[in-house]
Formats: structure tokens, sequence, C-alpha cells
């Protein structure tokens, strides 16, 4: 039976690791109460169960579906809602409470963790955007056709282990900063470039890359002028600098003015194809990715999802 379409359907995925840290469920529900909004919760079980419980809120008829998570978290959503039909995902919309390890989409709409009353006055406003989704387009190991969207962006080299590191040590130490610092250190065991061959545009690359950022949004600092509404992605290329110029890319990408290294080459495109990645790690909304094998392309999806963004 369907539910009234004023009712929002929450789904409550908890920080996990030694030291979690996330928002008390009891916080968020005071909240929603005071602001007098209807709602059904449900908690997920663990990274695996975000798919089946987001199809179950779109099945049972939720209109606004209200992630309280972090990218991975909302990656498991959009992707949940791109295989439902276009009416029934037209008639869907998507929000964020911040409470991840990594947060950057719902910070590049100016969503911080901790400002529970804040962020819920503003999705009750909903007011809604349709917004672009990158997909990356791959055959898998059993040789299937396979298509993964992205809401912010997807790395493929060093950054890509750094982020992997990053969620790792962050469910350690607890502190973001403590997490980045303790990642970078790990740096000395990497790889650090990777032979790579790609089509930018009418840009042919063959030659030793570091990291590849392909960015619908910010891409944790790397296409800082990426926006998901303007039907193109920004792309980021690093190749290898000599040890001083990766300290100071260290210092500038922590600085946010990462575009200023004279090692990174920018690039706006709609799609890019990637021959040869040598093996690099790929990492998708800040997830590690195992399951590409060969060839593959990044395109992008124009005004897909209903977001529902600060008013």
């Amino acid at each position: 039976m369907a539910v009234n379409e004023m009712r929002w359907g929450i789904l409550y995925c908890p920080k996990r690791g030694m030291f979690r840290s996330g928002l008390s469920w009891n916080r968020v529900e005071k909240c929603l109460k005071e602001n007098g909004i209807e709602f059904d919760f449900i908690q997920s079980e663990n990274t695996g169960s975000v798919d089946r419980l987001i199809k179950m809120l779109i099945n049972n008829g939720y209109k606004t579906i209200v992630i309280i998570g972090g990218d991975s978290a909302l990656n498991d959503a959009v992707n949940s809602l791109m295989q439902v039909d276009k009416a029934t995902r037209d008639s869907v919309a998507l929000g964020v409470i911040p409470n991840g390890l990594m947060n950057d989409f719902a910070h590049f709409w100016g969503l911080k963790e901790g400002e529970i009353e804040t962020t819920i006055k503003s999705l009750k406003k909903r007011r809604i955007r349709k917004i672009d989704l990158g997909y990356i387009r791959y055959n898998n190991r059993k040789g299937e056709i396979c298509r993964r969207y992205f809401l912010n962006c997807i790395n493929i080299g060093l950054i890509a282990t750094i982020m992997n590191l990053r969620r790792q040590t962050r469910r350690l130490f607890g502190s973001r900063t403590l997490s980045f610092i303790f990642s970078f250190i790990l740096l000395i065991f990497q790889r650090l470039e990777y032979k790579m061959r790609l089509k930018i545009n009418e840009d042919v690359l063959e030659r030793s890359i570091m990291t590849i950022c392909i960015g619908n949004a910010t891409g944790y600092g790397q296409t800082p002028n990426a926006v998901p509404y303007n039907g193109l992605l920004d792309v980021s290329v690093v190749y290898h600098p000599e040890m001083a110029q990766l300290f100071e890319g260290i210092y500038l990408f922590l600085r946010g003015k990462f575009l200023n290294h004279r090692s990174v080459h920018p690039y706006r495109t709609r799609k890019i194809e990637l021959a040869d990645i040598s093996r690099a790690q790929i990492g998708i909304d800040g997830r590690s990715m195992n399951t590409p094998t060969g060839a593959f392309t990044v395109e992008v999806e124009q005004e897909v999802i209903n977001f529902i963004i600060p008013g």
C-alpha cells in the first residue's frame, strides 16, 4: 500500500569503525518531530544493504528519500534510483544529512556535519534541482557490460589509493586531519605512477601518469570548478612531479589550490576513453572499485536525479 506522499522515507547509515562519532538518531528524530515532519525510518545493517533498502522505499511509494550518510551511501542510493523507470525516478527527490567518513557532495551544497537543525529546515523547504550524474561503463570479470554512476568523482591512480587509505585510517583514528596525514605517510610504500593510455576530447595521452580525477563535482578538491548541472565533467590529469614538487602539490591540495600546481593538467569534456591504466586503483565517490577489466569509458548523463538543495 502506498504511503502518504508528504511522508519522508529516511535511511540512517551509522558510521562504522573504532571511534564512531556520527550523528545520534535520537537527535535527528527529535529535530524532525520539532519541525512537524512525518517520516518512516530504517537503518542500514552494512554497506551492502543500502541498495536493497532504497529500492524498498521506492517500491513503497516514498517521494522524499533522505540519506543520513556520506558519499558512499549517496552513491548506492543514486545507483538504485537509476535502475527504476524514468517516470518513477522523476517522482522521487533525494536529500542528504551528512554523516559519512567522507561528505564531499554534501559540502558542495554547503551542508555540514553536525548542523542538524539547519539541514532539516532546509530539506523541509524541498527546493529541488535536477542534477547530472557521471558514469563509468566497463566490462566486469565475467565479460558483462556494466554501468556505475557517481555524484562526486572517479579517481584513478595515486589519489584513489590515498582515498582508500584515508577511509581505512579514518575508521581507525576518527579525525579527518590525522587520517589524511597518516595516509600520506603510507605513500612511501605505494606506486607513484602508471603507464596510461587515454583520450580526452581530441587529445590522446600515452605516458606515465600519477593520478586522474574525473569530477562531476569538486572531486575532494581535485576538480574544484566542476558543477553537477552543466552536462560536463572536469578532469585533472597529474603527471609525476619531482619530490619537491610532490610536497608542493600536497600543500596546494590541502589549501584548495590544486589546479595551481605545474604538474596538473585540467580538461573539461563529456567523455573520457581509457584504453589502459596499468592496473591503477580506481575509486568511485571515495570507495575502492575493483571490477573494471580492460578498456572503459567515463561519461555524463545530464539532469537525471532530483536532489534537494539548501534553500
